[in-house]
């Protein structure tokens, strides 16, 4: 008996997000699984996360491959039903609607996709990162008696942007974006792939595709690169020997600006994505503004010294004391704890919160993030430094929610720990401020009168000039210096 099979798409992983990188699959064809099992590792542009399965029943298809990037609402795996045998799958029809007829199913699939979409986005029922099913178990791989599963599914493979696609056995000219080639009518070759083979001189001709169908492969054209002499046409004018000699030298990878070879590409892709273009964003739309001033910090160092001897495991760190002065300092100042907002009509309105959600930067192997510790003016120095220690550890894990890499209204950034004064740093979009914390070092100081060594460091707080004006920036960095320097005054009024 045949059943349908489920076809899981990849959800709205929060925060707007459209499109995932499939890192790693946790299952594979023939596997039994379970209700809210975790079925594959996804990075987004926020954080790398589980994708549970809201479906029971056999792995019948993996729709991608690790190192894909899958768009929200594309098909993510099949999963046969308990106790069901998936349909046999049709042979396609070799007739002459047959370009037609891929065109009408990959409208379907997108306008599928779409649809998935928008119920995501309303709440459609469909599992979400992070939540689940209600009342579903995580059980463990287990794997049945291997025997031939085969597939069904409406919706076409999905493929990463810049991949091909293969053509169906039946020979027809394919409904997807790319090239055919006069007489390959398999060989789909994708914008990513025919912009290289041009770049490089390779023509496409002379290629046999490594791909189903004869499709030429990405890897196809890398090979023919790096041996330029065999995947030459032959009726190639032939080159002068100091021509041919330095694209030989560098693999055929030559920059045409500085005549150099190319010695790696890397994608921009996840949180690095995030990160440029957020910072483009800030540049584009920010007429941010900075202020900056050396602080004595040898009070409050002297002071952390003191609580250390009464208790040496649980004292907050500096950066929590000036983190419980930050806060003070946004209560005392709100114009700097808000949001500027435009509307599509033009319209613009600043936006002021109830509460700080304080970020702060982490620096992780995958890039700079920011975590934000909620509600962080309820907190008091010392739960401040156990959330902070907490949320650096997930962002360096990879674990850290959209929510708490997404939620921030004011930045903190310890810059001070990689040996620098100071930054003139890029306020981190859609916030209006960011206040830098320099090292602190040995500097000579006037104390009542006197020259002293001190230990100073620098504050620099960047803020967005459009939401209020240099007095009320320079008030706030005022504020926070003078309980740096005073603290024990300081958290005695807070």
């Amino acid at each position: 008996m045949s059943s349908e099979l489920q076809v899981f798409r990849l959800p709205d992983l929060g925060e707007g997000l459209t499109e995932a990188e499939l890192v790693n699959w946790l299952v594979a064809v023939g596997d039994q699984i379970k209700v809210d099992q975790p079925i594959a590792e996804v990075e987004t542009a926020k954080s790398m996360v589980e994708v549970p399965s809201p479906y029971a029943g056999t792995v019948a298809e993996l729709h991608g491959q690790a190192g894909e990037t899958l768009d929200v609402g594309k098909p993510l795996i099949s999963i046969a039903p308990v106790g069901a045998t998936p349909a046999e799958p049709k042979a396609p029809a070799a007739t002459d609607d047959a370009v037609s007829t891929g065109v009408v199913a990959d409208a379907e699939a997108s306008a599928a996709a779409e649809t998935y979409r928008t119920e995501e986005k309303a709440g459609s029922g469909n599992v979400l990162i992070g939540y689940g099913t209600p009342g579903g178990v995580t059980g463990g791989r287990t794997r049945p008696r291997k025997g031939s599963v085969a597939v069904v599914d409406a919706a076409p493979p999905v493929a990463a942007p810049g991949a091909s696609v293969a053509a169906p056995e039946a020979p027809m000219e394919p409904a997807v974006a790319g090239t055919r080639i006069p007489g390959k009518l398999s060989a789909v070759i994708s914008p990513l792939v025919r912009k290289m083979a041009r770049d490089h001189g390779v023509s496409l001709d002379a290629i046999n595709g490594s791909g189903a169908s004869g499709l030429i492969m990405r890897r196809d054209v890398e090979a023919a690169i790096s041996a330029p002499e065999a995947s030459a046409a032959p009726s190639a004018p032939a080159q002068a020997p100091a021509e041919a000699a330095a694209p030989a030298a560098a693999s055929g990878d030559l920059d045409s600006r500085t005549g150099l070879a190319v010695s790696a590409r890397t994608p921009v892709r996840g949180v690095r994505k995030a990160v440029a273009a957020n910072m483009t964003k800030s540049r584009t739309e920010i007429p941010e503004a900075t202020v900056w001033v050396d602080v004595d910090a040898t009070a409050l160092l002297d002071m952390r010294a003191e609580l250390k001897k009464r208790s040496p495991h649980d004292t907050p760190g500096l950066l929590a004391f000036i983190a419980r002065f930050v806060t003070a300092g946004l209560k005392k100042y709100p114009a700097l704890n808000t949001r500027f907002e435009t509307g599509t009509d033009g319209s613009q309105e600043i936006v002021g919160f109830d509460g700080i959600n304080l970020g702060f930067a982490a620096q992780t192997d995958r890039g700079l993030v920011v975590p934000s510790v909620r509600n962080a003016h309820q907190l008091s120095a010392r739960e401040l430094d156990a959330e902070i220690r907490r949320l650096t550890a997930v962002a360096r894990e990879g674990k850290a929610t959209p929510t708490e890499l997404g939620s921030g209204t004011f930045t903190l950034n310890n810059y001070g720990v990689f040996g620098v004064d100071g930054s003139a740093a890029i306020i981190n979009y859609p916030e209006v401020a960011m206040l830098g914390v320099g090292r602190i070092i040995d500097k000579p100081w006037v104390v009542s009168g006197e020259l002293a060594v001190r230990k100073v460091t620098e504050l620099t707080l960047a803020f967005d000039h459009r939401v209020c004006d240099g007095e009320t920036a320079a008030g706030f960095l005022r504020y926070v210096a003078d309980c740096i320097e005073n603290p024990g005054g300081a958290l005695a009024d807070m």
